[in-house]
């Protein structure tokens, strides 16, 4: 595809005049109440809608006052504390049964579960010739983009794309959340091979595994892999799956769904949203992050220098400039991240099995060591703790998971609840959604061209 045309003092001189025209005095957002982020200065989450599928819960009311608690996420009132610990003392996987409530609203029962399975390994088939016509055709390091353009494919192999009957949307989001491991497994297997040059092989997914069983599967070269694996994984999948209408992605979901547009381009803008490094490529940042910090300490446990080095980090002396200690803080938690908590004792399992010990002893010793330090920087105006995204690199890193997979893996789980949220959006609202925006930019006279003068930027 050919580039832009264009020198670089011209679109210089262009961007700058971007800049000049449309720069909005930031003071305005305070003085005319306009949340930045739909959040206010404590937090607090601008109301948008109503959602019966997850709950997220950081605060308590007391006297008139937010009092900060240890997070609480459920799915459909179901403590997903709760829900994970009947998975593990079953010793199962929890993937589909977790779908299941977040779709429908309860847990299966037995013939349920096994009926809900069933439907999606028939669901679980890629058109023919689309993994070799669509996937392989125009292989990508993007795989973010591949999905989205797969799923937007996808849409053209439905003759009933547009029909938004609750049926057929109910069909096309089982479909998608079927075949969304096989795209992503195959999109990453087409760029290992035809851009960086590595073997190709397409495994297909085996009918008796689960969602995490097959990923492992597909995605290695002799298929095999330890139960330890795959449960970390399931467990991973689960804790990503959902987390409130208000993020960014399931937000995108239900403006989209809003507009009565279809499925498949309901999800790839889903897909686009959840791209974004403050989104769900927020643990490719922190894999960045513990390798910029290994390579600049000495002794990883020597606490004194993991502290300098964080401290340097938060002035934005060290490692992006930016600031952060990524993975530390939530922008609705304060004590603790539910799902980190959850999944950090698994996480310590797979670092004993693996002989990664000692990274994940750099892991516990930042997650204890970061908030007293960004504390002691800045202001804050609630407390930070490790957030699930701290942990989840470090999983995939030792699931062997390449990180060109990160952020796809996290849509797997994500389009769980895209799919609820959609049909609970399409069930409760026939409105669409268009939030106001306050002017604030000065008249100015229309001038015919022939006395137009662009003068200096």
């Amino acid at each position: 595809m050919a580039k832009l045309k264009m020198d670089a003092p011209e679109l210089e001189q262009l961007t700058r005049l971007c800049v000049k025209n449309s720069t909005i005095p930031q003071n305005l957002f305070d003085d005319l109440e306009v949340y930045r982020g739909l959040r206010d200065s404590y937090g607090k989450g601008v109301r948008s809608g109503l959602t019966k599928i997850s709950s997220v819960d950081a605060f308590k009311e007391e006297d008139g006052k937010r009092i900060p608690i240890d997070g609480v996420l459920c799915y459909r009132g179901i403590n997903v504390e709760q829900l994970v610990q009947g998975f593990v003392e079953d010793d199962r996987y929890g993937f589909e049964e977790t779908a299941y409530l977040l779709l429908f609203g309860k847990l299966p029962d037995a013939r349920q579960l096994a009926d809900f399975k069933a439907l999606l390994i028939r669901s679980r088939v890629l058109p023919r010739n689309f993994t070799r016509e669509v996937i392989m055709k125009a292989p990508n390091k993007d795989l973010m983009n591949s999905l989205a353009r797969s799923v937007l494919t996808l849409g053209s192999y439905d003759d009933n794309m547009n029909d938004l009957s609750l049926e057929n949307v109910l069909a096309q989001c089982l479909t998608l959340i079927s075949v969304l491991p096989m795209i992503a497994v195959y999109s990453y297997h087409a760029y290992n091979h035809y851009i960086r040059g590595k073997s190709f092989y397409i495994h297909n997914p085996r009918r008796s595994y689960s969602t995490a069983e097959n990923i492992l599967r597909m995605l290695r070269p002799d298929k095999t892999f330890t139960k330890l694996e795959a449960q970390v994984l399931d467990l991973a999948l689960i804790l990503h799956m959902e987390h409130g209408g208000g993020n960014n992605s399931t937000f995108t979901t239900h403006v989209v769904t809003s507009s009565g547009t279809d499925t498949y381009s309901t999800m790839a803008a889903a897909l686009c949203s959840l791209k974004g490094p403050k989104h769900g490529g927020a643990n490719l940042k922190v894999m960045e992050m513990m390798e910029d910090i290994k390579h600049h300490i000495h002794d990883v446990t020597d606490e004194d220098e993991i502290a300098y080095y964080l401290g340097k980090i938060v002035r934005k002396e060290a490692f992006d400039g930016k600031g952060l200690i990524y993975g530390i803080g939530h922008a609705v938690y304060t004590l603790s991240d539910p799902r980190a908590k959850v999944f950090k004792g698994f996480v310590e399992k797979l670092a004993q099995e693996k002989g990664k010990e000692a990274e994940y002893g750099l892991y516990t010793t930042i997650e204890r060591l970061a908030p007293g330090i960004i504390a002691g920087e800045r202001r804050m105006y609630k407390g930070v703790s490790a957030n699930v995204d701290f942990y989840s690199g470090f999983v995939y890193s030792m699931l062997g998971i390449p990180v060109e997979l990160y952020t796809p893996m996290f849509a797997i789980a994500r389009i769980v609840g895209w799919s609820a949220h959609r049909i609970e959006e399409l069930i409760n609202v026939d409105k669409i959604i268009r939030p106001a925006y306050v002017a604030v930019g000065t008249e100015q006279p229309y001038v015919p061209l022939s006395e137009r003068w662009a003068g200096l930027i």
